[in-house]
């Protein structure tokens, strides 16, 4: 009689357990700004124009380390070698520097050049003790890739230089660039300061939804000047296709002697828009060239509904059922 009570209660307590309500094992609770739940990286669409190859023939002789290129409306790859091995990723790091910049500064803040001046490598040429405008440091790092113009964006930056790199790495964890991690805010060499073509490919998606970035990254030459009207700084892109190629659009450049020539490329024709990553190349620009002009010649886009999908997949279903 008491084995048979104790065992009651046993499977009542169990019943109990499983009912509706706020217990252990019916129900565990997530707080997203404490566990960084994150979204996914692209909704489910209900239909898509994807790129299809029209003939076998692929890129061959290329001496990049790393390169993807991508449909920029379906994320279709067409084209990858090694996309998720990490490289140093030059001044391409300056695409999210820009993006973090964006959405904290209004572009027409004024900020006082300091420190910054003396920032070696590439530079937009800031003289200490100038004021100018978030709208024309933004120019001065996407156009001329000033490390100068980086520095002086970070050490603005509410929580500092330090804040602003981590916000750089919260943004890229959230975008779903698994492979990269930010250390600095100019892409200067530093150890685990790394990424890959494929999380470059998805930053440049994000990078180009902002007005701000896609009309600036293809500009190839500017003149910019401080509030005050004493400093002249005169931009231009080391972009070598900007101009050339049909239907360029930027984007980026990058360049150090262990990541070797680095390129992003943005490029539409016929309404179809092609992003291309080139990490480590001996020849970025003859590369991504010949990348551009074969995804284009190389492909067709048809118009293709998760609904075809379905019966295509039920159709095969039956068939190998027969």
């Amino acid at each position: 009689m008491r084995k048979q009570t104790t065992f009651n209660l046993i499977v009542f307590s169990f019943v109990l357990l499983l009912q509706p309500g706020f217990n252990t094992i019916q129900q565990y609770q997530l707080y997203p700004s404490r566990f960084g739940i994150r979204q996914p990286p692209v909704p489910i669409p209900t239909s898509a124009v994807i790129p299809s190859a029209k003939t076998s023939l692929r890129p061959t002789n290329l001496s990049a380390k790393a390169a993807i290129v991508i449909d920029q409306t379906s994320g279709s790859i067409l084209f990858s070698t090694s996309p998720d091995f990490q490289f140093f990723p030059a001044s391409l790091t300056k695409l999210m520097t820009a993006m973090i910049a964006l959405e904290t500064f209004p572009l027409d803040k004024v900020i006082t050049i300091n420190d910054e001046s003396t920032a070696v490598g590439s530079s937009m040429k800031l003289q200490k003790g100038e004021r100018i405008t978030v709208q024309n440091l933004l120019k001065g790092l996407l156009i001329d890739s000033g490390n100068d113009a980086a520095f002086a964006l970070a050490n603005n930056y509410p929580t500092g230089y330090n804040g602003f790199v981590q916000k750089m790495n919260e943004t890229a964890f959230t975008l779903h660039m698994d492979h990269t991690t930010y250390k600095n805010v100019s892409g200067v060499e530093q150890a685990g300061h790394l990424t890959t073509a494929r999380d470059m490919a998805t930053l440049t998606k994000e990078a180009m939804k902002q007005s701000f970035i896609r009309e600036t990254v293809k500009t190839q030459t500017l003149t910019v000047s401080d509030v005050d009207g004493q400093f002249a700084h005169n931009l231009a892109s080391t972009n070598q296709l900007l101009g050339k190629i049909e239907g360029i659009e930027g984007v980026k450049t990058g360049w150090t002697d262990d990541a070797g020539q680095c390129l992003i490329t943005q490029t539409t024709r016929n309404g179809h828009t092609m992003i291309t990553v080139i990490l480590g190349s001996n020849d970025r620009f003859g590369e991504t060239e010949r990348l551009i002009n074969w995804s284009f010649a190389n492909h067709s886009w048809k118009n293709y509904r998760f609904e075809d999908w379905l019966d295509s997949a039920a159709g095969d279903t039956a068939t190998a059922g027969t």
